[in-house]
Parts: structure tokens; C-alpha cells; sequence
């Protein structure tokens, strides 16, 4: 071989280990389908679960979901309520803004009672309607009454959508009066603060205003013992309230989940 050959040999070897160190490495494959590798260099975790995609490590019946108006069917659900609509502490939770109720109020499903315990917010909304996102949703927590500690507990909630809007009197009513510090609570006076100022005159039977689904709870343990109950109606809150309570709670949204062949009914 001349030297010439040698030579022209060599440097395209040399090209070849040149290429071969530059060529950036491939992303490890998550084991887990569901996950992706977070790339970001600020990233807590190096793997996080995807969006589009839910996990299962809690079941086929988590929620929040996506509700497609068009789809649902008729339910058959009677719902009623007895309400005194007194709410008496304010909560700063830091992951969210809660407002308790005082014992008293119950709502019923059938010939099922669940008693009023607390309403909370969620900055964006959890719940989607046509595939749209709602910069607040506030869910109405019940739970039903049992004696048996051990039980799971089983609860009714009520969903209520926000879109920015006009300023909304329930919400001023109360955004004052959180607590600065986180863990904070503070007492509201009788009267102060009532869902009437947000829903009006509340009928008794509230047939026909709501999506209503089996699902579950939307922050850890994720129990699937939750009769979700959306309202069709989107109320208003100014920028500067919706603002507000994000500031302190941040983005506290769950992912939307899948169906897996649950039915949303129009109830």
C-alpha cells in the first residue's frame, strides 16, 4: 500500500471517530409508556407523566375529565337540597383557598344524603367542556355521613366553572378575608359569605343543571368514590379576582384522564 493510500485511509477514519463523537446521545426510552423524559436542566424529576395520556396507578375511574356537551344522555338522578348556606371559616391551604361550612346543610342524591363540608378553587380549571379550559373551577365537597371510621368515605361533588368577566360578589365577598400566611385560617361571620350571591335563589330540585359522572378525587388519594356533579352554567370573576387567588394557590389543576367507557350524563 502507498503512502498516499495510508494517508487518504487515515483521514477517513479519523472522520469517521470525529463524527461518531460529536453525534449528540439519544434520550433513554422511559420504562413506562406513560412518562416523558424532562429535558428542561431546571427539571425536579427526570421523568414525568405525560398529559395526554393518565396513569393507572389509581383505577379507570379518576377524574377530572374532558365533557363533550353533544354526547351526554339524559340522567336520572333527583337531586335536592336543604341548605342553610352558612359558611363560617376561611381557609389558606397553600395549594388552595377552602371555605367551610358550618353542620347543617346537607344535599341528596336519590335516597342518598351527603352533608356540606367545604368548597375549594382550582387556577386553571380541572374539568374541561368541549375540550375548553376555564381559568377557575371551585368544587362543592359532601360527603356522605358513616358512622364506621374505616370505610371508605364516599363524597358528592359540585363543580362550578369560571370564565373571567365581571366582578363576582361571592368572590369579594370572601377575598379579602383570606388568610396571608400559608396553613392560616381565619373565622367569617354568620351571613357574610353565601352561595346565594353566586347562584341566586337556589331551587330546591336542581334537575337538569349539571353533567353528572363517577369519578374520583382530583388531589391524592384519588379515591373513585365521587359522584361528580358539573354545572352547565359558567359563571363570571373579574381578571383581577381570578388573579388573585392564583397568586396564592398557583396552577393546582389535574391533568384531564380518560373515560374508559364511563357514560357523562345530562342530570
Amino acid at each position: 500500500m502507498n503512502l498516499n493510500m495510508k494517508t487518504l485511509l487515515f483521514g477517513f477514519s479519523f472522520l469517521l471517530l470525529s463524527c461518531g463523537q460529536n453525534k449528540p446521545t439519544e434520550p433513554t426510552a422511559p420504562e413506562n409508556e406513560n412518562e416523558v423524559n424532562a429535558t428542561a436542566p431546571d427539571a425536579e424529576a427526570k421523568k414525568t407523566q405525560g398529559y395526554v395520556l393518565p396513569g393507572l396507578d389509581h383505577g379507570f375511574e379518576q377524574s377530572p375529565v374532558n365533557i363533550i356537551s353533544s354526547a351526554n344522555k339524559d340522567g336520572k338522578h333527583d337531586i335536592t337540597l336543604y341548605f342553610k348556606d352558612e359558611i363560617n371559616k376561611i381557609e389558606n391551604l397553600g395549594h388552595t383557598v377552602q371555605l367551610d361550612f358550618a353542620e347543617g346543610s346537607t344535599i341528596t342524591q336519590d335516597d342518598t344524603i351527603f352533608a356540606f363540608k367545604q368548597c375549594h378553587f382550582h387556577t386553571p380549571s380541572e374539568h374541561l367542556i368541549d375540550g375548553m379550559t376555564y381559568p377557575m373551577e371551585m368544587h362543592i365537597v359532601n360527603i356522605m355521613p358513616n358512622e364506621d371510621k374505616t370505610a371508605t368515605p364516599q363524597y358528592l361533588v359540585i363543580g362550578v366553572l369560571f370564565k373571567e368577566g365581571k366582578e363576582n360578589k361571592f368572590i369579594a365577598d370572601f377575598l379579602n378575608a383570606i388568610p396571608k400566611d400559608e396553613k392560616g385560617t381565619a373565622d367569617l361571620k354568620a351571613g357574610k359569605v353565601t352561595l346565594h350571591d353566586l347562584f341566586g335563589a337556589i331551587p330546591k330540585n336542581l334537575k337538569g343543571a349539571f353533567y353528572n359522572y363517577r369519578g374520583s378525587l382530583t388531589t391524592p388519594p384519588y379515591t373513585e368514590t365521587v359522584r361528580w356533579y358539573i354545572t352547565k352554567h359558567v359563571f363570571e370573576a373579574s381578571a383581577a379576582q381570578i388573579e388573585a387567588i392564583n397568586k396564592i394557590e398557583g396552577n393546582n389543576a389535574r391533568h384531564v384522564q380518560a373515560l374508559y367507557g364511563r357514560k357523562v350524563s345530562s342530570n
